[in-house]
């Protein structure tokens, strides 16, 4: 087997395990590059040792690659050997045996609950292109979406019945979310004047469209939200993550445990949602230097 076979082959498997299609781009482009650089060192998939993995993620870190990025295109490179392993090709995986670096772990870039209003309440949500963006932004608060799944949303996610939201999220997993009132009046307005006036195509199935109609694409919704937080004059660096970080902290704050806010995002190991912890505790050690007369 080659490397193009390989690759082919396991993006199938990918693609029959209903991996969401930016996953299996990512895969592609990493384990691409992967690819190039094992053939211009004469190695095929079966002639890979873990010494060969090791090599390539020393030199990625070497090119000034992140640690988060080596870490990533390393679990790419495990899973095509494990999709190797696991269909006979080969008796072992070579990435197994090779560590990936650690994580800088950088807190999130959060708002309060009063530049959460502060940047919401600035959206006048007069004409169609502002209905859409308050109401874009207020359910992304709500719920704790990420960007993919905001914009991934059609028609009749929401339902207003039960007050409900249905949103796919990674590896196809499907979660029901509740919606605040704020997020349920801002998307009633959307629907019934906003909307409307964007679409072209009466089957268009995306919730959120653009002046053309089409489907918002992640930097669609980035750019927008870049635009009213300098409308807000809000400090530079929020990002539509900042939403969910901010969601998932002031629920933190609100007294909801962490299981409960671990099912809310969709997160599925604990260990991930446990970052939040560790951003109440920054806060606090922030209050408690501005505040105590002793700090």
């Amino acid at each position: 087997m080659n490397w193009d076979e390989a690759l082919a082959e396991f993006d199938r498997d990918l693609s029959a395990r209903s991996a969401a299609e930016r996953t299996r781009r990512a895969y592609g482009v990493d384990l691409g590059q992967f690819s190039e650089w094992a053939k211009q060192h004469h190695l095929g998939p079966g002639e890979v040792r873990h010494r060969d993995v090791r090599r390539y993620g020393a030199a990625l870190s070497a090119d000034s690659a992140s640690p988060a990025t080596v870490a990533r295109k390393l679990a790419a490179i495990r899973g095509l050997f494990d999709f190797l392993v696991r269909t006979e090709r080969l008796g072992q995986n070579p990435a197994d045996l090779v560590s990936s670096p650690k994580k800088d772990q950088k807190l999130p870039r959060l708002l309060s609950a009063e530049q959460m209003q502060a940047l919401l309440e600035k959206i006048p949500a007069r004409t169609p292109l502002e209905l859409r963006d308050r109401a874009m932004l207020e359910l992304a608060y709500s719920c704790g979406l990420r960007c993919a799944e905001l914009v991934d949303l059609d028609v009749g996610a929401l339902d207003f019945e039960t007050e409900q939201l249905r949103v796919l999220g990674k590896g196809s997993k499907e979660r029901l979310l509740p919606v605040g009132e704020p997020a349920q009046r801002a998307l009633r307005r959307y629907s019934e004047r906003g909307r409307p006036a964007l679409i072209n195509d009466r089957n268009e199935p995306a919730l959120f469209v653009s002046k053309t109609g089409r489907r918002l694409s992640n930097s669609d919704v980035t750019r927008r939200l870049g635009l009213w937080v300098r409308e807000a004059a809000l400090a530079a660096g929020v990002s539509p993550h900042s939403l969910r970080h901010s969601f998932a902290t002031h629920l933190l704050e609100g007294g909801a445990d962490l299981r409960t806010i671990q099912e809310l995002l969709g997160h599925a190991s604990i260990s991930t949602t446990q970052v939040y912890t560790r951003v109440d505790a920054a806060r606090l050690r922030d209050a408690y230097a501005a505040t105590h007369p002793r700090a």
